[in-house]
């Protein structure tokens, strides 16, 4: 079976890489008639695009930059950070064989039975943030005092400005595309025509801490989806560095392994080539990468510059309170 850690040791470049895993996995699809992993390919060629003709990234990325002199100008004493980041090669293919594994689980424990072709391609249509962006908000300590007077002028804040993002962005050629339901908004502080966008992690926090609100919108210019998160910093470290970033992964293999056990291997070959692929990802060694000139400082990090791991960050701003830097106007 063709798998994405086979390709990562060889020193090619990111580009030779996917090209080569692409050409293989098509050509081994083809060879014994696997639909899905045409519909993968596909997949690899979309980020592929992403990564080497990203011109529309620079028309875009100043759009967004126009939400970020509204809040400069709105918000001068709360302090803020923009980022962007193409999904990162590692991370979107868990993702795309994650789909697989617990699409094809939840209807075999629902039906008893296993999804067609047909449906298992649907379910993989729902990548919609293969472009993000991130507002991480921070409102100083020296503005309040009182800590949870503070915490409650952030969060007053934070939804302040997700009531006003999808209209701004609507005006400049983007559109709020709907949540489908997932995670609806139970804060008196949404605006109602606005939750039906909008997956709320803050009200509907997860087990592990993990805050955020998530909307998606497309860009009619370059006909592309692109995910925006709003978080407290606070949010940000523990989703990034703290708690819900560590139980995230140990939940991820335990739910794995558990969806194994419950379907009988070599019935079903999308799921076990997927629970396969995606069981090789979470075992990686990324000390022992080689990619070009690429290569991790530990089993943990891995600053690869061209979205490999971490992706690579494309839209950089920050914007410091004015009462803590009186250079801003």
């Amino acid at each position: 079976m063709i798998k994405l850690n086979d390709y990562l040791y060889s020193g090619d470049t990111i580009f030779r890489i996917l090209d080569k895993y692409i050409a293989d996995l098509r050509k081994e699809a083809k060879r014994t008639h696997n639909a899905i992993d045409l519909t993968h390919c596909n997949f690899l060629l979309q980020i592929r695009g992403l990564l080497e003709h990203n011109d529309f990234l620079t028309a875009q990325s100043q759009q967004i930059r126009e939400f970020y002199k509204y809040m400069a100008k709105e918000y001068p004493f709360l302090a803020f950070t923009f980022k962007g980041r193409i999904k990162s090669l590692i991370r979107a293919e868990a993702k795309f064989n994650g789909y697989i594994v617990e699409y094809i689980y939840d209807y075999y424990v629902e039906r008893g039975t296993y999804p067609s072709v047909s449906e298992i391609k649907d379910r993989l249509s729902c990548f919609r943030d293969f472009i993000a962006y991130r507002i991480v908000i921070s409102m100083p300590k020296c503005h309040y005092p009182n800590e949870e007077k503070r915490k409650a002028e952030e969060l007053k804040c934070l939804y302040e400005i997700a009531n006003v993002l999808p209209g701004f962005l609507e005006e400049r050629g983007f559109t709020a595309e709907s949540a489908y339901g997932v995670k609806i908004s139970e804060s008196p502080l949404l605006n109602e025509e606005v939750k039906p966008y909008y997956r709320d992690y803050i009200s509907n926090q997860s087990a592990n801490g993990y805050q955020s609100l998530h909307i998606t919108f497309f860009d009619n210019s370059s006909r592309s989806f692109m995910e925006v998160q709003i978080r407290t910093k606070t949010m940000d470290d523990i989703a990034e560095i703290g708690q819900a970033n560590h139980t995230a992964y140990e939940k991820k293999q335990k739910e794995e392994r558990a969806r194994r056990d419950v379907i009988p291997k070599g019935e079903c070959r999308y799921f076990d080539e997927a629970y396969e692929r995606g069981m090789a990802l979470l075992g990686i060694e990324l000390n022992k990468l080689d990619v070009n000139m690429f290569g991790a400082v530990d089993n943990n990090l891995i600053n690869d510059g061209c979205g490999l791991y971490r992706g690579r960050l494309i839209l950089p701003y920050e914007h410091l309170s004015r009462f803590q830097n009186d250079l801003i106007d």
